[in-house]
C-alpha cells in the first residue's frame, strides 16, 4: 500500500482491502498525471524562454520548480474523502465511500474549500483512471 495514504484503523476495518489497493493504484496514477501535466506545462513555456540560466548545480529555476511541485503531491484520507493537496491548496476530493446520495466510489471531485468537495459534478473518476477535466491545477 502506498506510503502516502493514511488510514485509521476504523476505516481499515470497515474497507474492503482490494478496493482500497485500486483506489490507491488510481490515486497514484492521478498524481502522475498531474505531474506530467506540469511537466508538459512548464516545458511549453520554456520553450519560449530558450536562454534559461542555471544555478551553481546546473539546475534551471523551471527543473527546481518541476522538481519541487512534484515531489510536494500527497493524499489523506477523511471520513468519506481522500483529499489530494500539493502542501499549500487542495487540488481535489476523490469519493472513497460506498453511500454517496449523488457520487460513485472513485470520483474525483473539485475542491470548494480546504475540507469540503464542490458536489455539483464529478470531473472524473480513478478507478476509471478518466483524468480528462484534472490539470496539474487540480480538478
Amino acid at each position: 500500500m502506498s506510503e502516502r495514504l493514511t488510514f485509521n484503523k476504523k476505516m481499515i476495518m470497515s474497507m474492503n482491502g482490494e478496493r482500497v489497493e485500486k483506489l490507491v493504484e488510481g490515486l497514484d496514477a492521478m498524481l502522475d498525471h498531474m505531474r506530467s501535466d506540469y511537466k508538459s506545462w512548464s516545458d511549453s513555456s520554456n520553450a519560449r524562454n530558450p536562454e534559461r540560466v542555471r544555478d551553481e548545480n546546473g539546475e534551471t529555476v523551471s527543473d527546481r520548480m518541476c522538481r519541487e511541485y512534484c515531489a510536494s503531491l500527497e493524499y489523506s484520507m477523511g471520513k468519506k474523502y481522500v483529499k489530494v493537496t500539493d502542501g499549500r491548496s487542495v487540488k481535489a476530493f476523490v469519493v472513497a465511500c460506498d453511500n454517496d446520495k449523488k457520487f460513485e466510489y472513485g470520483d474525483i471531485l473539485k475542491p470548494a474549500g480546504w475540507k469540503t468537495p464542490a458536489r455539483n459534478f464529478r470531473r472524473g473518476n480513478v478507478l476509471d483512471r478518466s483524468f480528462g477535466a484534472v490539470r496539474w491545477t487540480g480538478a
